[in-house]
């Protein structure tokens, strides 16, 4: 017998009975279905419960109007780690990720700045708005795919513990600081530097042209609540610059039959390695016993057993909403407090009866088949920002659309197309009081609004519409405040302090409870990252 397996026999043996299992995995998001799918592949009898009928998460696709597939959450995919895909076997099961074709911003004046993964194609396109910009882009991507390497070694690792004295956290801390000294004195400033300006700052390091600047900073406050403007922004610009589709570094692409495709496929590989899903199954409370967690209530009053309880759900959903707080460390308990976990996005899926039609860029331009942006300045951006610090969503948004049917045509019947539209910036709380159907339905006509300025007959081909806020994102995925993160990716709450100091190697003060979602290292996204390293954490523990 394989030392993963003989270790479980142990757990389940020290557990009593024979049919209680080993791990009891909170959250059927994909974080949580990629650590059961490892501790499953350890041979740990693991058990995932989610509350929702359907499994996934954010990132799930579902048919809220007849015929059509909405990605109705997350809705497209990179930063999913190779490594994960590989090791798990994702595309056996049914995996498949189609690459974006380009992406560009409309301007207000009638003109278009496009993205083509061509790169001849595009520094001709950057050159129609600024030679400079067009020579000053190579640099650009050249240093961000130096800050790429950085990072990346350092994502399916847990983060080291800088005032602890285990060998394992010295020896991490010491191959960390040869890591940054690899980089050289000039590039070790850079790079610190890098991690704390703002991405406005940054840009206007490269670039002159207002429009190449607008497009590239789109992607620094996507789920974030901060503008262009703030400290912090250029490393969310990175976060999402890392991800990969076959190898190429910066790529996105789209889930082919929506979002849920993804933990679709990790349900059945879960499945595969002996793991039971149980929907319909939501925790109201997680046991503990002499400082040791013992198992879960559900909310109709069930309890479940097990040695292991890995919570998929955000920190503060996790230590403030389902435990008694007499349990845990006062200091802890501030902590998780102060962790910021701001709402600022929206979210629509729209139904319609054809392909719109952009009159500013050319018909059939490959650029369209990808991200689609109104914003066209930095000022823009900022602005709309500032209106989400009043309270108030912004009167002229970001949207990232896209038209997923262009390229995966089964998410809509012949001739009609989906259309998902990501906003920022829609609070959570309102300055004019709680979200109610006419606020969600003014926030929807402002987004709708914004689109129909650069799509003539845009309105005339709706069939149907789902608006989400920030209040539904909570209520309906569970994710605080709406937050696609589980928590801001800014520099104090990134590495060893996400989500507490001292506790960000996925383990809590409770013994044998953990944490596998996106609060903690390295953040999130539809990366899979903290679910995988959670799950190696365990088995340290257990091999210890």
């Amino acid at each position: 017998m394989s030392l993963p397996k003989v270790l479980a026999a142990r757990v389940r043996r020290r557990g009593g009975r024979a049919d209680r299992p080993d791990a009891i995995v909170v959250g059927a998001g994909h974080n949580g279905l990629i650590a059961a799918c490892f501790l499953a592949q350890a041979g740990l009898k693991v058990q995932v419960l989610e509350r929702n009928a359907y499994i996934g998460g954010a990132a799930v696709s579902r048919s809220l109007y007849e015929g059509f597939t909405y990605s109705n959450c997350s809705y497209v995919c990179s930063l999913l780690r190779t490594e994960i895909i590989r090791a798990l076997d994702l595309p056996a099961h049914g995996l498949q990720i189609i690459p974006y074709e380009g992406g560009c911003t409309l301007m207000r004046n009638g003109g278009h700045f496009a993205l083509y993964d061509n790169h001849d194609a595009l520094r001709r396109e950057i050159a129609r708005h600024s030679h400079r910009d067009a020579e000053a882009y190579d640099r650009f991507v050249r240093d961000m795919l130096r800050h790429c390497k950085f990072i990346k070694p350092l994502l399916l690792r847990a983060p080291p513990d800088p005032t602890s004295f285990k060998p394992r956290d010295v020896l991490e801390l010491i191959d960390l600081g040869r890591h940054f000294a690899r980089l050289g004195e000039e590039r070790m400033y850079d790079t610190l530097r890098f991690w704390t300006m703002s991405c406005a700052d940054l840009l206007d390091e490269y670039f002159e042209s207002e429009i190449v600047k607008a497009h590239m900073a789109g992607s620094s406050i996507i789920g974030t609540a901060l503008g262009p403007r703030s400290p912090g922004t250029a490393y969310v610009l990175l976060h999402h610059y890392m991800g990969s589709i076959d190898g190429t570094v910066g790529a996105w692409g789209f889930a082919r039959g929506g979002m849920g495709a993804i933990t679709q496929a990790l349900g059945a590989a879960l499945r595969a390695r002996g793991g039971t899903i149980r929907s319909e199954a939501a925790v109201e409370r997680i046991l503990t016993k002499n400082g040791r967690a013992t198992g879960v209530v559900l909310a109709g009053g069930e309890e479940l057993h097990a040695r292991l309880i890995v919570s998929n759900l955000d920190v503060r959903r996790t230590f403030l909403n389902s435990m008694d707080p007499k349990d845990l460390p006062e200091e802890f308990l501030t902590r998780v407090r102060q962790f910021k976990i701001r709402g600022s996005s929206g979210k629509l899926n729209i139904a319609l009866d054809g392909l719109p039609r952009f009159p500013a860029v050319p018909a059939g331009a490959p650029c369209t088949r990808g991200d689609m942006h109104v914003t066209d300045t930095i000022e823009m951006l900022e602005r709309a920002y500032d209106d989400w610090k009043e309270g108030r969503w912004s009167a002229h948004p970001y949207l990232d659309m896209l038209i997923p049917t262009q390229i995966d045509p089964t998410m809509a019947p012949p001739g009609k197309h989906y259309m998902s539209v990501f906003v920022q910036y829609c609070p959570y709380r309102l300055a004019e009081g709680e979200w109610n159907d006419e606020r969600r339905a003014r926030f929807g006509d402002t987004v709708i609004d914004a689109i129909a300025q650069h799509s003539p007959g845009f309105k005339d081909l709706i069939l149907h519409a789902e608006i989400r806020t920030p209040w539904d994102i909570e209520r309906e995925v569970g994710l605080t405040e709406g937050n696609i993160f589980q928590g801001e990716l800014t520099f104090d709450q990134l590495l060893f302090n996400r989500p507490v100091p001292g506790y960000a190697q996925y383990r809590s003060p409770i013994h044998g409870l953990y944490l596998c979602g996106s609060s903690t290292h390295p953040g999130g996204g539809v990366m899979g990252a903290p679910g995988a390293n959670a799950a190696a954490a365990i088995l340290r523990d257990l091999r210890h």
